[in-house]
């Protein structure tokens, strides 16, 4: 169905694709610098299941009306950015808060535990409509519309792309947790870490407040 050569050539872009920082990757650095491993694992599931949003919207058109309709892309736009924005925020005051408490003698706020951290992922990636985008724009490159079955291979190339994005998610919790159980003794540090995941967080929500819907 989908050529052998096209596959390859899609699977090196969607490579190099999941290994470009966005709203996932920092989302599971935060939570995993934040929560420890399972956390940062349980957020990776989630951008995961997020993503699959995506594909399904996709494969059935409705990514497509999303992004032909003005208002409808700019209110998904919206509430992404600003819950981008919030997670960003309430990272960098978490982490200047358990700094707070571990100078004083205090015990840090608890984690989030793994089932928020896994359904946040999931919002943090259904409402980013850059990756709606993302997929229309990229994946009609490498559909053979001759072949027929067009939503199926959509379907097939789309869950490929997320599987990719999720095993760099993935990498990204393990090393982040590696990180996090060595700097232990080195809270500030830690804390640091955690400012700048949150901020790039920020830094990503207020850009996709200004994204255009792609031309037609």
């Amino acid at each position: 169905m989908i050529d052998s050569h096209q596959f390859a050539l899609f699977l090196a872009a969607a490579l190099l694709l999941a290994a470009t920082p966005g709203p996932g990757i920092f989302y599971v650095a935060a939570r995993t610098l934040s929560g420890g491993r399972a956390e940062g694992v349980a957020s990776s599931f989630g951008t995961g299941l997020g993503g699959l949003v995506h594909v399904t919207a996709g494969a059935v058109g409705v990514s497509a009306l999303v992004l032909a309709s003005a208002q409808l892309f700019t209110a998904l736009k919206l509430l992404g950015a600003a819950y981008l924005v919030w997670i960003g925020v309430r990272t960098i005051l978490a982490a200047r808060r358990d700094a707070q408490a571990i100078a004083e003698g205090l015990e840090p706020a608890p984690p989030v535990g793994a089932r928020r951290a896994f359904r946040e992922g999931v919002v943090v990636e259904a409402l980013n409509p850059k990756t709606a985008a993302s997929f229309l724009a990229f994946l009609p490159q490498f559909l053979d519309v001759g072949a027929g079955h067009v939503a199926l291979q959509c379907a097939i190339l789309g869950v490929t792309s997320v599987t990719l994005n999720t095993l760099a998610d993935l990498v990204v919790a393990v090393v982040a947790g590696r990180a996090q159980e060595g700097l232990g003794a080195r809270p500030g540090l830690v804390r640091r870490l955690r400012e700048a995941s949150g901020g790039a967080m920020v830094v990503l929500g207020l850009g996709l407040m200004l994204a255009r819907r792609p031309a037609s």
